[in-house]
C-alpha cells in the first residue's frame, strides 16, 4: 500500500434520495487540501459491514472481494474542518458507488491523502475581479460548498452567484446549507461578497426556481437576469462542475457570450474534468 493510502472512518451518513447521499469520515492529521480540489477514495468491499453483490446470479470470488476500487471524490467540508464530508450519487451496477451507497457509521475507507484538481480560485492571477459564478449540476456542488466555507473566497469577491441545477426538487441537496452560508461565513470577514443562490430544478415545476438548462438560460440572459449581474469579461470568473454534458454545453455558451477559458492564470472560464 503507497504511504499516501490511509484508513478513514464513517463518522456520519445522510441520504437525500435513494440515489443521492453524503457521508463524513474522519480526518488524518496530515491532510491538508485546498477548497475545489478532489481525493481519491477507496473501498473494500469485504471491509463494509453490509456487503451487496451487484449480481446475484453471479458469484463474488475471494480475490474480487478483496481488490480496493478507487474513484475520484470532490470535498463539500472546509480545508479547515476536522472532518472530511464527501456528496455521492449512486451509479447502478457501479462497482464503486454500488457498494457505497450501503456505508454505515463504524466502516472503513480508504483515502488517498495526496489531493488533485485545479478548480480553485488560487488557479486565478491577481488583481480578482469583483464577480464569481459558481455554476454546478448534481454532485458538482460539492467543491463550491468547500470554496463557500473558505473565508479567502468571502474577501475576494463583490458578488458570488451559485446556480445549483437538479431535476427534482428532492436532489437539490443542501439547500438548508446554502442559505446559511452568508449569516455563518460573510459576517465573519469586512465587506465579505453577496451570495447570490439560485435553485433550478429542470424536470418539475418549483416555486421559485428556474426550469430550463443552464446553457438555454445563460444565452437568453434569464440567468443573469436572476442575479441582477452581467457577465463581463473584465469583470467575472466563472466555475463549472457537474454532468459533463453541462460543462461541455455551458463552456460553449459562455464563449458565445464572449468569455474565455481560463489558461495560464488568464481568462474566465475554469473546470474540472475527472469524470
Amino acid at each position: 500500500m503507497s504511504d499516501n493510502i490511509q484508513t478513514v472512518t464513517v463518522l456520519s451518513k445522510t441520504t437525500w434520495t435513494p440515489n443521492l447521499f453524503s457521508f463524513t469520515v474522519s480526518r488524518p492529521d496530515s491532510f491538508k487540501f485546498t477548497a475545489g480540489q478532489f481525493v481519491r477514495l477507496g473501498v473494500n468491499p469485504s471491509q463494509l459491514k453490509y456487503y451487496q453483490q451487484t449480481d446475484a446470479s453471479d458469484e463474488v470470488s475471494d480475490t474480487a472481494l478483496n481488490e480496493d476500487v478507487f474513484r475520484a471524490y470532490s470535498i463539500v467540508s472546509s480545508p479547515f474542518d476536522e472532518v472530511i464530508e464527501f456528496f455521492s450519487i449512486v451509479i447502478p451496477d457501479g462497482a464503486f458507488t454500488s457498494q457505497l451507497q450501503h456505508l454505515q457509521v463504524g466502516d472503513e475507507l480508504l483515502l488517498n491523502t495526496m489531493p488533485f484538481g485545479f478548480l480553485t480560485l488560487a488557479r486565478y492571477q491577481k488583481p480578482l475581479p469583483k464577480d464569481l459564478w459558481l455554476l454546478a449540476t448534481g454532485t458538482g456542488l460539492a467543491p463550491f460548498l468547500s470554496m463557500l466555507q473558505d473565508l479567502k473566497t468571502w474577501e475576494d469577491y463583490e458578488h458570488i452567484v451559485l446556480a445549483y441545477s437538479a431535476r427534482s426538487t428532492e436532489e437539490l441537496a443542501y439547500v438548508e446549507k446554502i442559505e446559511s452560508l452568508q449569516e455563518d461565513f460573510g459576517t465573519l470577514v469586512d465587506n465579505p461578497a453577496n451570495l447570490i443562490f439560485i435553485p433550478i430544478v429542470t424536470r418539475e415545476p418549483v416555486e421559485g426556481a428556474l426550469s430550463e438548462r443552464l446553457p438555454k438560460l445563460l444565452l437568453e440572459g434569464t440567468l443573469q437576469a436572476r442575479a441582477g449581474i452581467a457577465l463581463d469579461i473584465d469583470t467575472t470568473h466563472v466555475m463549472l462542475c457537474g454532468n459533463p454534458d453541462m460543462v461541455e454545453d455551458t463552456k460553449e455558451a459562455l464563449k458565445t457570450l464572449g468569455l474565455v477559458m481560463n489558461r495560464r492564470g488568464e481568462g474566465n472560464i475554469a473546470v474540472e474534468n475527472y469524470w
